[in-house]
């Protein structure tokens, strides 16, 4: 078979991917978070047309179930600005999420992983529960509805907690891991600031099998020893470095540096660029093409006019790119 990236509106020749932000939402909700949803089609479209209108090709959302993804929108957004836009499914920690929703979930959960990466991505429960009943709302011409391949994801979200793993951790990273030997889907992974990302490759790689290539670790900006970020390289992950977040984490001003320490030590194969925006104060039209207007130019003039491509195309198409499965 030959590899290839599953997008929104069907799976892509990696050669045809171009230009990507590797790690971003489109679309993002929290009850962390309350009052900074991302839930307006109308701002991610001009998200998606300002990254284009600087050279962008391809967006990576990493928002997963439960989360607000904008599912009935990515692909009419995907089709009107002509931007590559890859979904997740997957699992974030369990504080995103309403307590009592979460045990229905864990039944099954690695077969939903599965159905979204092969099938279409599946409903989302409401946030608020439903107001009082109003005059009933005027007919409205119905939608040909998507294809199920219009919809489907092309990775898998999960997420570590700071300091260990829970039991909502280690049920997910299952779930993705079992999903993932189902489909090939790659599985990305969110890291805090305190969080151990050896322990991250241990239950992934080591107790369930996943190969390190197929994995890929968000944040390390967050994490400022060099020698694990070194080490962890070795081991064959990527790296989303989110250059510079949207979401205006303090450590974001340490992504240069870490990109320079990678290449240096040879690992610039393993390096994939994101903007990460994760609320409404975070997000403006241009952020993503600071990745192709700010970072790019310095990463040129400090190391060659080839890293820029290497770490914005290829590393990204290598990366996505999978020989998919159907069980």
């Amino acid at each position: 078979m030959t590899p290839t990236i599953r997008t929104v509106l069907g799976d892509l020749d990696p050669a045809e991917l171009g230009a990507t932000d590797s790690h971003d939402h489109l679309f993002i909700r929290s009850p962390l978070l309350p009052g900074e949803e991302l839930d307006d089609p109308a701002a991610a479209e001009g998200v998606l047309r300002a990254f284009a209108a600087a050279g962008g090709r391809s967006f990576v959302q990493w928002t997963p179930y439960g989360m607000g993804r904008g599912a009935d929108s990515l692909a009419r957004l995907s089709r009107v600005t002509g931007v590559h836009v890859v979904a997740a499914t997957g699992l974030h920690q369990a504080a995103h999420y309403d307590p009592d929703t979460l045990p229905a979930l864990y039944d099954g959960l690695s077969e939903r992983f599965i159905a979204e990466l092969t099938t279409g991505l599946t409903a989302e429960p409401a946030t608020e529960p439903p107001g009082p009943p109003g005059p009933p709302a005027a007919p409205e011409a119905p939608e040909a509805p998507a294809s199920p391949e219009a919809v489907r994801a092309g990775l898998i979200k999960v997420a570590c907690d700071p300091g260990t793993t829970t039991a909502h951790t280690r049920q997910v990273m299952a779930a993705a891991a079992s999903a993932h030997h189902a489909t090939g889907a790659p599985i990305a992974v969110h890291l805090e600031p305190r969080a151990h990302p050896h322990l991250v490759l241990n239950r992934l790689h080591v107790r369930h099998g996943v190969p390190p290539h197929r994995i890929i670790l968000g944040h390390l900006t967050r994490l400022p020893d060099v020698r694990v970020h070194r080490e962890l390289a070795a081991e064959g992950v990527y790296f989303a470095l989110d250059s510079p977040s949207r979401a205006g984490h303090p450590a974001d001003h340490q992504a240069f540096d870490v990109i320079a320490d990678l290449v240096e030590a040879g690992h610039a194969s393993r390096l994939l660029l994101g903007a990460d925006t994760t609320t409404r104060t975070a997000r403006r039209a241009d952020g993503p093409t600071e990745l192709l207007n700010d970072l790019v130019p310095r990463l040129a003039r400090t190391f060659g006019p080839e890293l820029p491509g290497l770490l914005l195309t290829a590393n990204p198409a290598a990366a996505f790119a999978t020989d998919w499965r159907t069980p």
